[in-house]
Order: C-alpha cells, then structure tokens, then sequence
C-alpha cells in the first residue's frame, strides 16, 4: 500500500473513531459506541480504567464534536458502512470486542453483523448496555414511534428522567438546542434499523453479555441468546439508564470486561 493510501485511511479512521490511550501491544481492541445524543467523552474515559491488554476506541457518529459540520447519517446503513471503512484494517490485525450503550447497541450490533456477513469477522464478545434486543417487540415499538410528531418539549424532558446530561448544560441554549436535533436525528436513523431472524439462522458464535440499570425501564433481552450459538448472561447495575457513569459502575463494567477478553482463548 502506498504512503499516500496508508495515509487516507488513518486519517479516515481518526475522523470516525477516537484512540485516547494508545496501547499498540494490548491483546484486544474494544470498540465502544455511544448513545443517542452522545459523543466520545465519557467512553473515552474508560482507556485509562482498563488493563494494558485492553485498547479503546470510541466511534465518533456525525453531527456532533470533531464532527459537528458534518450532516448527520442518512440510515444505519451509512453509519454501518463508514464504521467498516475505517476500522476493517485494525480489525483484521487482532481480536476484537463492542461495547454498545442504549443506542450504541443496535449500531455496534449492525456492525458486527455486516462484519460477519462481509468479511468473516466477529467480535469475540459483545457487550450491549441498556438496549432491546434488536429482534424483539420493545425495539420494534421504538421503531414505530412518529418522530416527526415528537416535539422539542417531549426530547428534553425525555433527556432529563433518563439523566445522562449534567443540569448545567441544559441551562446553555445553544448546546440544549442541538443536543435535541442530535437526539432527534439518531433516533430517526436508529428506525432505519432492519433485522429479520430466519429459523435456524444465528448470526454470532462469541458470547453476549447484556448490561442494565435496575432503576431504568425493563428492557427485552432475553431474546439476545437468539442471536448467538455462544454464551449469554446478564448483569444488572445500580441505577438508572445511565447507570454506567456511575463510577462503581465504571469499575465493575471494566474490570468485568477485561475479565471476559482475557478468558476469552485469543
């Protein structure tokens, strides 16, 4: 591969995802994806939290931070895309995980589904946080709902019972303005969202762990060992749906992750 090449794509990768802590040895990639509305800063946290057999990444969605010029995507399919784009090469060096959080776990489970289906990789473990499982009644319910009949009023107060923003920003007019369209925007590509389980189809062979607040809404997630021939198991957290910024939570969220990476046969 030429340098010119070689220099496109880092450049590519490094507007989709952010590296806060490099590990260039570490044993496995974790690939976190962000909620509705949100942005890199609080996943990007957890590279410093984790081991050195552990290197994050944190994909950056467009419409907001580095990105905030940049429309926002037109489907999942796009983000799906892009994502693969960036990521194939490091991907195809060594072992892979996601981590995905309420929105982040439908994209990281697209993505892991379109890397399957593509190019015969698969994460060795999937992590989903605070989300359905994408073939279930609940998320389809989700699909269903008019956005374009939400209003303004409805997405902000659904943003503060879910908490996940600190009060003070809201108070910023220009930041709760777009922290609404951002919101608006995800949940309209999340409808776009489509997965049909044929019978005797499982997509993934690596094991799922779901985790959520005990205080958030019930989530479907039973039907998360549908999508598997590996282990499923459970976790439930104290707190709400965001639950993981709690820094208790942190800690077990990552000491548990790195547990299952280095258990995993790499």
């Amino acid at each position: 591969m030429s340098r010119k090449c070689k220099r496109f794509l880092v450049t590519g990768m490094e507007k989709v995802v952010t590296r806060p802590y490099k590990r260039p040895d570490a044993l496995c990639r974790l690939i976190c994806f962000p909620w509705a509305g949100g942005g890199t800063f609080q996943l990007a946290k957890w590279g410093k939290l984790f081991s050195s057999s552990v290197e994050v990444f944190v994909v950056t969605f467009p419409g907001r931070e580095s990105r905030l010029k940049e429309p926002f995507a037109e489907d999942v399919t796009t983000i799906v895309n892009e994502i693969t784009s960036a990521l194939l090469e490091e991907l195809q060096e060594k072992p892979f995980a996601f981590f995905g959080h309420s929105f982040g776990s439908y994209i990281s489970f697209a993505v892991a589904l379109h890397l399957k289906e593509k190019y015969g990789l698969e994460p060795i473990h999937l992590f989903v946080s605070g989300g359905h499982a994408p073939t279930s009644e609940a998320f389809l319910l989700i699909k269903s709902i008019p956005l374009c009949e939400t209003k303004d009023e409805d997405i902000l107060a659904y943003v503060k019972v879910t908490g996940g923003v600190p009060p003070e920003l809201l108070q910023n007019e220009d930041f709760k303005k777009q922290l609404i369209l951002t919101v608006r925007e995800d949940c309209r590509v999340l409808q776009t969202l489509s997965f049909e389980k044929s019978e005797g189809n499982i997509p993934f062979s690596c094991d799922i762990t779901c985790f959520n607040g005990s205080e958030d809404i019930p989530h479907d997630i039973e039907a998360w060992r549908d999508l598997t021939s590996g282990d499923t198991s459970f976790y439930k957290l104290p707190g709400g749906h965001f639950y993981l910024l709690e820094p208790s939570n942190e800690i077990f969220l990552t000491k548990h992750i790195t547990r299952c990476i280095e258990n995993t046969d790499l």
